[in-house]
């Protein structure tokens, strides 16, 4: 029996991020092998000769699994029937631009968006959030669609997640799969706090084997300030991490996380770890059957509690600014 394709919906289609991310989507990375997809791919209409190069180059692919593709500027065309959605399109942090510029100028993006999606795709629709500030973005959007589950939106902290990973494991001088239970908490952003107190080095914590010296002063800045210092070697902000990281938590989303370890996502907060207001928050997750579930009752020290109530802070003004958008 043939498997029914299901339409995915990317936005900012013809940038940076989606052109590291169409074609592994294409290919089958993300819900498999044997799922066909169709491709709705958004941009402005000042890209839109742009777009039609990269669905040029996506054609030429000749991808089994690729059903269609469907370029538009018209986002009410983009997001009908779909049931995956990667929100990209965002106008992009630039050099020296402070964090309150950037939500501005994106909020009414994502609130129109938010709209469409609770008018025209489907009722199962999965969507992720990757434009900046990815958290607010993402409650922005979850507040304009009623209809929809807030379950049914994430914001990306996947990024910060690898980059954690990427700098313990260089670190300790260990492939990156020795290690497992690594968190981001809170915003994606210079606040975000990156948590190796659950980690583990193959079976040994990870705190049994860094000074408390280095945690404060090479890893945490390191991973606070990647994005920043990634836009200052390159001149322009992640890419294709950018793009490798929404496709793992796409994945992990749609097919599961590993029985023994968590990915970092931002979801609703649902009071866990004293986080009760109303905000999308970077927990880690455990994913099975197309459905997140934050992890519970892990142990928090002081010096833990006082990074994720920065962060909390951060996200709570982000939502007191953008909250007449709901």
């Amino acid at each position: 029996m043939a498997v029914k394709p299901i339409r995915v919906t990317v936005t900012g289609a013809a940038g940076n991020i989606s052109y590291a991310l169409l074609f592994r989507l294409a290919s089958g990375h993300v819900l498999g092998t044997d799922q066909p997809i169709e491709l709705n791919l958004l941009e402005i209409p000042q890209a839109m000769g742009n777009l039609e190069g990269v669905a040029m180059e996506l054609t030429d692919c000749a991808f089994p699994l690729l059903q269609s593709i469907n370029i538009t500027d018209q986002t009410g065309n983009a997001f009908q029937d779909t049931s995956v959605a990667f929100l990209v399109g965002s106008r992009p942090r630039s050099a020296g631009m402070e964090r309150k510029d950037l939500l501005e100028a994106n909020a009414q993006i994502f609130r129109q968006q938010g709209r469409i999606i609770n008018e025209h795709a489907s009722r199962d629709v999965k969507v992720l959030v990757v434009g900046n500030p990815a958290n607010t973005n993402a409650l922005i959007a979850c507040k304009n669609a009623p209809d929809l589950k807030a379950t049914q939106f994430s914001a990306m902290t996947m990024l910060d997640h690898n980059r954690a990973l990427a700098k313990l494991a260089s670190h300790l001088s260990v492939p990156v799969h020795q290690l497992k239970h690594m968190i981001i908490w809170g915003n994606h952003s210079s606040t975000q706090y990156p948590d190796i107190s659950h980690c583990q080095v193959g079976d040994e914590p990870a705190l049994s084997k860094v000074s408390e010296q280095w945690l404060s002063e090479r890893f945490m800045p390191v991973c606070q300030k990647r994005g920043a210092a990634v836009i200052q070697m390159r001149g322009a902000s992640s890419a294709a991490s950018a793009a490798h990281a929404a496709l793992e938590h796409m994945r992990y989303w749609v097919c599961g996380t590993p029985e023994d370890d968590w990915v970092s996502m931002a979801v609703l907060s649902d009071g866990s770890y004293g986080i009760d207001g109303e905000v999308f928050y970077s927990f880690p997750v455990t994913c099975k059957n197309g459905e997140y579930s934050i992890v519970k009752n892990l142990s928090v020290n002081d010096f833990s509690r006082n990074y994720m109530d920065q962060t909390y802070k951060e996200l709570m003004e982000e939502r007191e600014a953008v909250k007449s958008l709901f």
